[in-house]
């Protein structure tokens, strides 16, 4: 009798990537090769139990730096399921090219028991050896790829130094040419855009130039993407405004880094004009301000909205010529930004707001009724906002497939644009940073369920800790508590509503400091 075991079986599923889809039309073509050398290295394993599956694992035409790649998804969807136990590639950089996005694959084959193995390399993630050169060679890759994007950058900062169009949105007053590469004049904006630089210097003051743009019905610059998609235009107000007649476009020059080099657009306002204006801007600049944050108070800084608007409110004073005592108020940002005629109750007296979200917050702990009523609330409010964060990531996650969908084909050309490539990969990682945010904030939102408990101990804790605290301190704690107070212009009311996570973090960092509840 033989004493020898059969060793279990290792199912082996094999990956392969290509970044363009140039010559995956041939017979014998790059993902073929890929595939035939893990072949012939499972089969030299077959005395270990591995044994390749027949499901092929391919992604022609896809980038190694992100991980949208449906190959990749079928792949590690399959591994969740529990249909493979290794994973062989050709090289590392097939499986990917970040870092960042290597460790989270490899997380999921750990977690799963999956092991991973490098033909090319000659090692695998079961031996501490492996691991140890797969970061290195990671490493390099990582660094080969930057080495790249500084190489595009300096390129776009070279192109961008000689006055040239490297993409983005096109401003009021310019259309972007046939081939995508120039700015020309659009003569019907371009009036426009010189009617706004004089009514400026006629009326000397942003509001009123706002108040005619808007009575006009003229709006910020509409245009339709190659794709088709409408970008439509905004109604006016004063940072749009502002904007627009600080943008240094308008006289023929394009701004890098601070610098200003001649364009190869037309310009559409004269130096001299641009000048009276930015001096102009600049007086009225120094002009000096009622509205200095929290110098008088303004506890409810960032925290008070006016729903009629949906704008935040600021934080301002008053102070008559002869009077000592100064007037502190919230005034709608929508109204500062568009004029008051466009809020129906631009101000609200500060000290009494925020007596009484303070002498609100006192009571609520003694209202067993209102504590539910805040406890239900939190949860609808709760349950609304990670709704609206699903859809905006399945938004987001829309647009980084479409940069990819644009940037294969790119990619797969022989000579292809790397200032609109660089561009695209600048929208792909911005949008990868925002599905990040929108994630992180979800799982706070789950995790942040508030209870009754929780309200009844951070009133109990409010009252003996609010006047020992500074006027800094006691906007941080309502912060931490509320999440917005709402003035209701119509029905002339006020909505509090409560922050799950900021009322546990503050009964968290309250018995951190020994702070003893009174009861």
């Amino acid at each position: 009798m033989s004493n020898d075991k059969t060793p279990p079986t290792i199912r082996c599923a094999i990956y392969t990537r290509k970044s363009t889809e140039e010559g995956l039309d041939q017979d014998f073509n790059s993902l073929d090769a890929q595939r035939d050398s893990a072949e012939n290295y499972i089969a030299s394993q077959k005395s270990q139990g591995w044994q390749c599956l027949s499901d092929h694992y391919d992604d022609g035409g896809f980038t190694g730096g992100n991980m949208e790649r449906p190959a990749l998804c079928r792949l590690l969807a399959d591994i969740d399921t529990g249909k493979i136990d290794c994973v062989v590639v050709y090289k590392v950089d097939r499986l990917s090219r970040s870092l960042m996005d290597f460790a989270k694959i490899l997380e999921r084959f750990e977690a799963k028991g999956v092991s991973f193995v490098s033909v090319t390399q000659q090692f695998n993630t079961t031996t501490s050896m492996g691991r140890l050169t797969l970061n290195i060679l990671l490493s390099f890759a990582q660094f080969e790829r930057e080495v790249i994007s500084e190489r595009t950058r300096d390129k776009i900062a070279m192109a961008r130094k000689r006055g040239k169009y490297t993409g983005g949105r096109p401003v009021l007053g310019y259309s972007i040419s046939e081939t995508g590469s120039k700015l020309v004049i659009n003569e019907t904006e371009a009036e426009q855009v010189k009617a706004i630089f004089g009514l400026y210097l006629k009326r000397g003051s942003l509001l009123p130039v706002v108040d005619e743009l808007n009575r006009l019905g003229w709006h910020t610059k509409e245009w339709v993407t190659r794709k088709g998609t409408v970008h439509k235009g905004h109604p006016y107000d004063k940072n749009r405004v502002h904007a627009l007649l600080k943008n240094p476009i308008y006289t023929g020059k394009m701004q890098y880094d601070g610098v200003l080099y001649e364009g190869e657009h037309k310009a559409i306002i004269s130096e001299e004009i641009f000048e009276q204006t930015q001096r102009k801007l600049a007086a009225n600049r120094n002009v000096p301000t009622c509205a200095k944050p929290n110098k008088h108070g303004g506890i409810l800084k960032g925290i008070i909205r006016c729903k009629a608007c949906d704008s935040g409110m600021s934080h301002s004073y008053s102070k008559k010529k002869k009077a000592k005592k100064s007037y502190r108020y919230y005034v709608c940002q929508n109204a500062i930004s568009r004029g008051w005629a466009n809020c129906p109750h631009p101000s609200l007296p500060a000290h009494e707001m925020e007596q009484f979200v303070i002498n609100e917050i006192r009571t609520i702990g003694l209202d067993e009724n209102m504590i539910d009523e805040i406890v239900s609330h939190s949860r609808e409010s709760v349950e609304d906002e990670i709704r609206e964060h699903k859809k905006r990531l399945a938004l987001l996650q829309k647009e980084l497939t479409g940069y990819n969908a644009q940037l294969k084909p790119m990619l797969a050309m022989p000579h292809p644009d790397e200032i609109q490539i660089a561009s695209i990969r600048e929208k792909i990682a911005i949008t990868e940073r925002d599905i990040t945010t929108v994630t992180t904030r979800l799982d706070g939102l789950r995790s942040g369920t508030l209870t009754a408990d929780d309200i009844r101990t951070a009133c109990r804790k409010f009252d003996p800790l609010w006047d020992t605290l500074s006027n800094h301190e006691q906007w941080r704690m309502l912060s931490l508590l509320l999440e917005r107070v709402e003035f209701d212009a119509k029905t002339e009311t006020i909505n509090i509503t409560f922050a799950p996570g900021g009322i546990k973090t503050l009964n968290y960092q309250t018995a951190e400091s020994g702070l003893q509840e009174v009861s």
